[in-house]
């Protein structure tokens, strides 16, 4: 059982939940001798301990904190011990860590933010490990085709994509007839609106099967995150939306599936480990042998399946008319998806209130024409006015949402 070939690594989003698990499965792969691992550059957001940390542990080239402000207490922490390492703050400064040679980037900052680092590791033709869902729904066919242009690949990391991307026959992708996605459920699977309405912050992030970050959990909590997967596998994939269908499976053990027109669905199981689809990206087209955890089906017993509800859950509903919408629809949905969020966050709106300001903010800005396919140039610079006019918008209805409360 031989290691493989060594690998130069960038992480674009270290310090979160998916930075953290590629850290830990680096670490178990190099220490059962099965991988080779040169870390090129650490990129953290604003956790200044774990990212110097990380930076002690694994010695990369770069260090870089985006958050400007926190250069100082990143560097006095490196101080003796970051001898040999570059350290950098701010958004130039991400992008100029994901533009630096190597060989595998993981692009896991959440939100718009990882779209412009994204599209510059895209340009260097690194294989993208691709965690931000953000870069596919803003500007999906443009880093597609920039990474193809510069000899490089996107290998998704959700579980979901990753599923797919495993079931999908490339030989026979045009006889695909459904994907299906898979989903938990969530924490309020069963909860009646009324409880809904009431739930709290620390109810939505307390996701039943997975270890997320907050942003992430509450979008599961929504099912948005399956409104985002499916407008992410109509790019990866290349499907319609009326080919794309989502089934909640509380078990999460079924990642996805894909359906062929010959009847057979082809299906990817595991554990909800997020390191498993991390290490099918990183050792692609080869698999990396790490002490990963087994799948028990007799101790799981059973698993089950239902169709998700779209009264209490109308995120996938809005998010299937935005991708049906083309144009900077979807940008406009996940820019007005992050500013609810991060006010239902702060408690200045309800739960339910996250979907109903993400669907007013889709039907003002399209009363006045700007969700079309943008003005010719830049898709970044297109996709970044599209942004921060949603989230104008959207910082309205939550204003107005907040004083009613």
């Amino acid at each position: 059982m031989g290691a493989l070939t060594k690998r130069r690594v960038t992480i674009l989003g270290s310090t979160g939940s998916i930075g953290v698990s590629t850290l830990s499965l680096f670490d178990e792969a190099t220490r059962q001798g099965t991988a080779e691992v040169e870390i090129v550059a650490l990129v953290g957001g604003r956790n200044v301990e774990l990212l110097a940390e990380q930076a002690r542990t694994w010695r990369p080239a770069r260090v870089v904190i985006a958050d400007e402000s926190l250069y100082q207490p990143l560097k006095e922490r490196l101080n003796g011990a970051g001898e040999g390492i570059e350290i950098a703050a701010g958004t130039e400064a991400v992008i100029a860590a994901a533009e630096m040679p190597t060989d595998w980037v993981m692009s896991a900052i959440v939100g718009s933010a990882g779209l412009a680092p994204t599209l510059a590791a895209a340009r260097k033709g690194a294989v993208i490990a691709l965690a931000n869902k953000e870069s596919l729904v803003c500007a999906g066919p443009t880093l597609l085709e920039t990474a193809r242009a510069a000899g490089g690949h996107v290998i998704p990391v959700d579980s979901e994509h990753s599923a797919i991307f495993q079931s999908l026959q490339t030989a026979c992708a045009h006889r695909v007839a459904r994907l299906i996605l898979t989903a938990s459920g969530g924490p309020f699977r069963e909860w009646t609106l009324q409880d809904m309405a009431g739930a709290t912050p620390e109810q939505a992030v307390a996701h039943p099967n997975w270890s997320m970050g907050a942003k992430i959990s509450i979008d599961s909590a929504t099912m948005m995150n399956k409104g985002l997967e499916m407008i992410e596998a109509a790019y990866l994939f290349d499907t319609p939306p009326e080919r794309i269908d989502v089934l909640v499976h509380p078990q999460s053990i079924i990642h996805s599936m894909v359906e062929y027109e010959d009847g057979s669905t082809l299906a990817q199981l595991g554990p909800p480990d997020m390191r498993a689809p991390i290490a099918c990206a990183f050792a692609w087209p080869d698999r990396l042998p790490w002490p990963a955890p087994r799948l028990d089906l007799a101790a799981i017993g059973s698993l089950t399946f239902a169709e998700p509800d779209p009264i209490r859950f109308p995120a996938i509903g809005i998010a299937r008319q935005a991708l049906t919408a083309g144009g900077l629809a979807p940008a406009a949905m996940n820019a007005a998806n992050e500013t609810a969020v991060a006010a239902f966050l702060d408690r200045r709106i309800g739960f339910l209130d996250i979907a109903a300001t993400v669907s007013e903010t889709l039907e003002r800005m399209e009363a006045v024409g700007d969700l079309g396919a943008g003005a010719a140039g830049d898709i970044l610079e297109n996709a970044m006015t599209t942004d921060r006019s949603a989230r104008r918008v959207a910082g309205d209805i939550v204003a107005g949402l907040g004083a009613a409360r």
